[in-house]
């Protein structure tokens, strides 16, 4: 049997002893989630992909703590999004970035909407407007509604108050609703 048809439970025991084929296949599994989970946060490529790197470094020197509770794809994703967040914030305290003019109208010249393209349409026109909130409300939306996370993993992640999770995100959904209605 090749590595690639194993179940992720025995190659999570193959990485464990360091074999670096087994960490290949977990590596191969994982990374298009988790390099998504890292870019939305994150917003840059490059970023993301350096997050990425230090995510599967950390799993796979930290996996004797893996318990087995949750997934493993849910616990190396709780692992790219804390260090996705920690990455971020060190990039906005340490640059300065301009701020971009965002039109307020979108010419209709340019916009052209097919029956077949009108759900994926919408999909954009959604995250457009996700990407217009400040970056807390999109961190924090992108965490509950993309991700899956609840309001306790939110506040675990984001080292925010139940009260302030749940008034944040009450804000951000009123916010983006706000920003589909004068999209």
């Amino acid at each position: 049997m090749t590595l690639t048809n194993q179940n992720i439970e025995a190659l999570l025991v193959l990485c464990q002893k360091k074999n670096q084929l087994a960490q290949l296949e977990v590596y191969r599994r994982y990374q298009y989630a988790m390099f998504n989970t890292a870019m939305r946060i994150v917003k840059d490529t490059a970023e993301a992909e350096d997050v990425l790197q230090e995510s599967f470094l950390t799993a796979f020197t930290k996996l004797d703590t893996f318990k087995g509770d949750a997934t493993f794809g849910s616990w190396l994703k709780r692992i790219v999004t804390n260090n996705s967040i920690v990455q971020y914030r060190k990039n906005v305290r340490f640059s300065n970035v301009p701020v971009e003019e965002i039109p307020d109208d979108i010419d209709e010249e340019t916009v052209s909407i097919a029956s077949d393209d009108y759900s994926q349409t919408k999909v954009n026109e959604v995250l457009n407007c996700l990407n217009k909130l400040k970056d807390n409300y999109q961190q924090v939306l992108s965490l509950h509604l993309i991700e899956g996370y609840d309001y306790e993993e939110i506040c675990d992640i984001m080292q925010i108050s139940y009260a302030n999770c749940r008034t944040m995100i009450s804000r951000a959904k009123e916010s983006l609703r706000k920003n589909l209605q004068h999209a």
